[in-house]
């Protein structure tokens, strides 16, 4: 009897302080965020070319791709209100925004080398100014030095969205010399050239 209690009492013993088993007690995963997470390729379905019903599709590769939290409108104006005009915003929620180029490209006359970038915005009433950042990595547009880390921008007129766009949006839609990204939310929208 006395055996059996000493077995026992050594397994309390190593159970009480293995490190491995109080991790698993403290593991907690982490509430879903409230804006959500989301991607844009260009060419747009090309992520799901292993579907595609011809060899040029399925062969196709990716140009482009976009890494953005989408902030809901909520009944809030947003331009002018929830992101100041003049104030650089990340284009989304949450982290940057980042965009992959997986060629050259060329953005307002500018030659971007392919590779991660941020895309931070200053928006204004008629017009936002498009930054493209190696400031890669980061939370927001709160440490955004346009003079340290642009590498390319440029100024596009603002349109007036067909309907109210509850969640910001990125989409690209294909165009003769390249794609135009377009970004929107509540009534606003702007088209971003990209030259191949």
């Amino acid at each position: 009897m006395k055996k059996i209690l000493t077995i026992a009492f050594l397994l309390l013993f190593a159970l009480a302080f293995n490190p491995t088993a109080q991790a698993q007690d403290e593991l907690k995963w982490p509430a879903v965020d409230k804006s959500v997470m989301d991607m844009a390729y260009y060419p747009s379905r090309i992520a799901l070319r292993a579907f595609a019903k011809t060899d040029a599709e399925k062969n196709a590769e990716p140009k482009i791709r976009v890494i953005y939290s989408r902030p809901l409108k909520k009944g809030r104006k947003v331009f002018g209100d929830l992101e100041k005009f003049g104030k650089p915003w990340r284009a989304g929620a949450n982290e940057s925004t980042e965009i992959l180029f997986y060629q050259n490209v060329e953005i307002g006359g500018t030659k971007v080398k392919k590779g991660r970038y941020t895309i931070h915005v200053v928006p204004t009433e008629k017009e936002w100014e498009v930054h493209f950042s190696t400031d890669v990595d980061r939370w927001g547009s709160y440490s955004f030095d346009p003079a340290e880390s642009t590498v390319a921008k440029i100024k596009v007129s603002v349109e007036k969205a067909p309907e109210t766009i509850e969640a910001f949006s990125i989409m690209f839609k294909g165009a003769d010399d390249g794609a135009h990204m377009l970004m929107g939310w509540d009534d606003t929208m702007v088209r971003v050239p990209i030259n191949f």
